[in-house]
């Protein structure tokens, strides 16, 4: 589970593949600790030398998962690798990816980023015919699916499979001898290829690429299914959508600000182009900027930029928080998020503050974080600044998110909103704010902050959205 305590929004998870090169699972490894911001709940490598398949997974994180010596039992020229945070079946290790599985053409394992709208339908139609799941995870729909499959090639499976889900996902297959990228034909989660040393690589963010040294080549298109193996690329059409959905919120939250996402576009840049947008359609008057970090530090360097007015850290983060903690018998006022943030007082005593973060979801968070700073810290106003339009809406493909009734945006106008969590002055940035920074806006979902899905249920499936939306 992730460890954000102070954050009502989730990671979902980070897919990592490396075909070609003699130390595949330590590659993976260092590729999956590059993105342990995608999920904390849990983390698994399966690797193939060709003929066999060598597979770890556990609860945790990576660094803690994975010692020198379970690594060197990973052996192979192959691997494909998991972070997880559940946003489709429980927390526990037998939902932990990747899933391998035997059978009638061999050997195949899975590891998958998005979630499937139509999963439980087709769960359902599935164990009526005679299947047996051994996990709560939709990406396990996909092997079933395969598996019954009567077409002769396995790719050809994998197309046929595919065209029966709905959804988001961005899936890394194995097999004896080829690694398989595809992209669901919305593109809605990122998904990229590299190079390193002649062995090809495949990573949710190019950050991963960075870490170990790989050289970016292009991203997997939406709808393509990439087939890696002894003789180079081999590139098929899944399925094609006159309309490309990626998620906004992988520049707004997700993604780290280092990697390039979404046809190369730095995370960074974007996010402080986000902050001044946002200074330039609601200025207040006021004497320091700060963000919440550490999501809203871009997008606070950007307000300050344009405002003029200065930047500093006035909450300070506490970066080595583990798993879990355990909370003092008596009443400590906002020890949630007194654990995580710390306001400097000598910096905030006094002051106007702009305070900058990247979304409010249930607002209970941000009305401790207002409060803090101005009983704590002593600032004389408190005017939040968040960069991103309220959010009204859950997600339905692969972010953890609350049930509509729980976004306190999507009931409760933005002065209500101001007046709960008490600050000075709350504003937002719109969605013409996000579009204007986006190159090629159309290209984007925005499902969160407008209710438009582009990715819309199937009829069997229908009720449950009904049921979340309420």
């Amino acid at each position: 589970m992730a460890t954000d305590y102070f954050h009502d929004i989730h990671e979902e998870c980070g897919v990592f593949g490396v075909y070609g090169h003699p130390e595949a699972a330590n590659l993976t490894y260092l590729g999956l600790y590059a993105l342990q911001h995608r999920g904390q709940e849990g983390a698994g490598i399966c690797s193939s030398d060709g003929k066999n398949f060598y597979l770890d997974k556990s609860m945790g994180l990576v660094a803690d998962i994975f010692s020198e010596k379970r690594l060197k039992k990973l052996s192979g020229h192959s691997a494909i690798g998991h972070n997880r945070y559940s946003t489709a079946g429980s927390s526990s290790l037998k939902n932990v990816q990747p899933f391998l599985v035997n059978y009638i053409l061999g050997s195949i394992a899975i590891a998958h980023n998005g979630n499937l709208i139509n999963a439980q339908y087709l769960r359902h139609e599935l164990e009526r015919a005679g299947a047996i799941f051994q996990s709560n995870s939709d990406s396990e729909v996909i092997l079933h699916l395969i598996a019954r499959s009567s077409l002769d090639h396995p790719v050809e499976r994998i197309k046929d499979a595919l065209s029966m889900v709905k959804g988001a996902f961005s899936v890394l297959f194995l097999e004896e001898s080829q690694l398989i990228a595809v992209r669901d034909p919305f593109g809605v989660r990122p998904l990229s290829l590299g190079m390193l040393d002649g062995a090809y690589v495949v990573a949710s963010e190019t950050c991963a690429f960075d870490l170990i040294g790989a050289n970016y080549i292009r991203d997997i298109q939406p709808g393509e299914i990439l087939v890696i193996n002894d003789r180079g690329l081999h590139s098929f059409n899944l399925l094609q959508s006159n309309k490309k959905a990626f998620c906004v919120f992988e520049f707004i939250y997700f993604a780290r600000p280092d990697s390039l996402i979404f046809e190369h576009i730095c995370v960074n840049t974007v996010r402080k182009s986000f902050g001044r947008i946002l200074a330039r359609d609601t200025m207040p008057d006021a004497d320091l900027v700060i963000p919440v970090p550490d999501s809203g530090v871009p997008a606070a360097i950007g307000f300050s930029e344009k405002s003029g007015m200065p930047f500093d850290f006035g909450l300070i983060r506490n970066h080595y928080i583990g798993r879990t903690f355990i909370e003092p018998k008596h009443s400590i006022r906002h020890f949630g998020v007194k654990i995580k943030l710390n306001p400097v007082k000598d910096l905030l005593k006094g002051k106007r503050v702009v305070v900058v973060d990247d979304s409010i979801v249930r607002g209970t968070t941000s009305k401790k974080i207002v409060k803090m700073i101005r009983e704590v810290g002593g600032a004389k106003e408190v005017h939040m600044r968040i960069a991103s339009p309220p959010t009204i809406g859950p997600c339905f493909y692969g972010i953890d998110t609350p049930t509509r009734q729980e976004l306190i945006a999507s009931s409760h106008m933005v002065e209500e909103i101001r007046k709960y969590i008490t600050a000075d002055s709350l504003a937002y940035l719109t969605i013409d704010g996000l579009k204007e920074v986006l190159p090629n806006p159309d290209n984007y979902c925005f499902a969160c902050f407008n209710n438009n899905y582009p990715i819309h249920f199937p009829k069997e499936e229908s009720l449950q959205m009904e049921l979340i939306l309420v």
